[in-house]
């Protein structure tokens, strides 16, 4: 017989682990959940980086992780990565909660092991409902990002192909990239990212730099050129 999986919901509210690297979103989720969700998910830990997460699965073995994709330490796919392998909690299952949409984020994180992905644009009730379902076995998507799926694993989309240029910027400078291409005033993007507008004109200007672009409007071309807006 099995060992009895310590945080199974046996009927019960699904046991979470909520994994990000922003303190204040981390807080907001929360708070969001236990309004929400009251009777339906109980959250057993936060992590903020890879390691965190890593051995906060490994000793709560929740139901469902709330995974970011892009961490301190590896991102999202590193933490199912080395959780996977150390056969701690098999049965935990992975929702993505990202600000990023881009296909070869959504992708990356489904061929990690993630049985969802949604933004973080989603409403309370309908986290409640997707960790619900992911904590079922089901897999939630959005209907766009349902179809990034689709044509990547149909080969519409290479992912492989844009990854030359995207390993030239951090992973923070990537979240800058995809806000500052879609719109997105300094300020605006500051408030999502939950840093100073300083560190947003400093990050850009590392992009533009490593890209080889000049102004926002080529970048978007850019962005909009491989499918990443």
């Amino acid at each position: 017989m099995s060992e009895q999986h310590p945080a199974s919901r046996a009927g019960g509210p699904a046991a979470i682990v909520i994994v990000d690297d922003h303190a204040m979103f981390r807080r907001g989720v929360r708070a969001e959940l236990e309004s929400a969700g009251r009777g339906l998910v109980r959250v057993l830990a936060e992590a903020a980086d890879v390691d965190e997460a890593v051995a906060a699965v490994s000793t709560h073995r929740p139901d469902v992780v709330l995974l970011d994709v892009h961490l301190p330490g590896g991102g999202g796919a590193e933490v199912m990565r080395r959780v996977t392998a150390s056969h701690a909690s098999p049965d935990t299952r992975y929702l993505a909660l990202s600000v990023s949409d881009a296909a070869e984020d959504v992708i990356g994180t489904i061929r990690g092991g993630a049985r969802g992905y949604v933004t973080k644009t989603i409403t309370g009730p309908e986290l409640v409902q997707a960790i619900g379902r992911v904590a079922e076995g089901d897999a939630v998507f959005s209907p766009r990002l349902a179809g990034f799926v689709l044509d990547a694993f149909s080969g519409s989309i290479d992912v492989a192909a844009v990854d030359e240029d995207l390993d030239r910027l951090t992973e923070r400078e990537r979240e800058v990239m995809r806000l500052i291409a879609r719109g997105y005033a300094y300020k605006e993007v500051a408030k999502e990212l939950f840093i100073s507008i300083k560190t947003v004109e400093t990050h850009m200007s590392s992009v533009l730099r490593k890209l080889q672009l000049s102004s926002r409007h080529e970048l978007t071309r850019w962005a909009s050129d491989r499918r990443l807006l």
